[in-house]
């Protein structure tokens, strides 16, 4: 793994998300994207070299609105970059994680996307980020 891609926080409602975090860090999100696999609409800011995915849900049965319901908003992952996500996938798994896919799906920002399931990682939902070329 390269170094953390972002941080994605789960957001009830995204305009209310975009206008505090753009109070927050003093900048408007870059981009706005809907995963449509995910039933997920997404802003991404950038702080220096970090960046935060806001994430909120476009259907009451995607993953974040069943996370909200659940969890309540907050931090909801942590992305890191990888090279080749197929052989990171395949260490992982050989070293005990599990993933919550077999294969990547594309994801927002042009990435192809694998999570590790949170009991894997003490209770961190990880995902890795590789670009798509």
């Amino acid at each position: 793994m390269n170094k953390i891609e972002h941080i994605g926080i789960a957001v009830k409602n995204l305009e209310q998300g975009n206008n505090l975090y753009t109070s927050l860090l003093g900048e408007a999100p870059y981009k706005s994207e809907e995963v449509e696999s995910e039933k997920v609409v997404t802003s991404f800011f950038k702080s220096g070299p970090n960046k935060i995915e806001l994430l909120a849900a476009t259907d009451a049965n995607s993953p974040i609105a069943k996370f909200i319901d659940k969890k309540g908003e907050g931090l909801h992952h942590i992305a890191f970059a990888v090279d080749n996500i197929f052989e990171e996938m395949d260490r992982l798994q050989k070293a005990g994680f599990q993933l919550l896919s077999e294969t990547p799906k594309r994801g927002a920002d042009n990435k192809l996307v694998c999570f590790v399931h949170p009991k894997s990682a003490h209770g961190v939902l990880v995902e890795l980020c590789q670009e798509i070329k």
